[in-house]
């Protein structure tokens, strides 16, 4: 899978080291910053080439990084056609209306069909992101018709 990966300073180390667990997946990795620890940068200039390339290209998946995550997803979700998900960590699990427990990752992917994942760098550690994107790779969208009706309301 084509994988687009972006981050300000703030998730500087933690985008490097989920790109090489990416490329250890044997998923495509294309980095769109930062390339340099810079703690004056801003994330727009990495964040929007990366969801443009994820809009451009059906099929591909984005995880950008800040350190929060939430202006991330919020500059990303400007993109016509991308859905950011922000993800801090352990942040328990929900029930869908089936009553089936879902943790918010799955979610994410299972009901909204996002294409784009921003990790809260500052929040979890190397292990935490890491499971992260692998659930968020490995799941995917339900193509009920519930969801397929919400999604294309956007």
């Amino acid at each position: 899978m084509k994988i687009y990966i972006a981050s300000d300073h703030a998730g500087y180390e933690l985008k490097n080291k989920l790109k090489i667990y990416l490329e250890n997946l044997n998923h495509e990795v294309e980095d769109k910053g930062a390339f340099t620890l810079d703690p004056n940068d801003d994330y727009p200039d990495f964040i929007t080439p990366a969801a443009i390339a994820v809009a451009e290209n059906p099929g591909s998946m984005g995880i950008i990084l800040g350190a929060s995550g939430q202006g991330e997803a919020m500059c990303a979700n400007k993109i016509k056609g991308i859905r950011c998900a922000v993800y801090y960590g352990a942040s328990g699990s929900q029930t869908d209306m089936s009553g089936n427990t879902l943790d918010m990752i799955a979610s994410v992917r299972q009901h909204n069909n996002a294409n784009m994942l921003s990790l809260g760098a500052r929040f979890m550690t190397e292990e935490e992101a890491q499971h992260a994107v692998r659930v968020f790779l490995e799941t995917l969208f339900s193509d009920e018709e519930r969801h397929i009706r919400r999604i294309a309301k956007f």
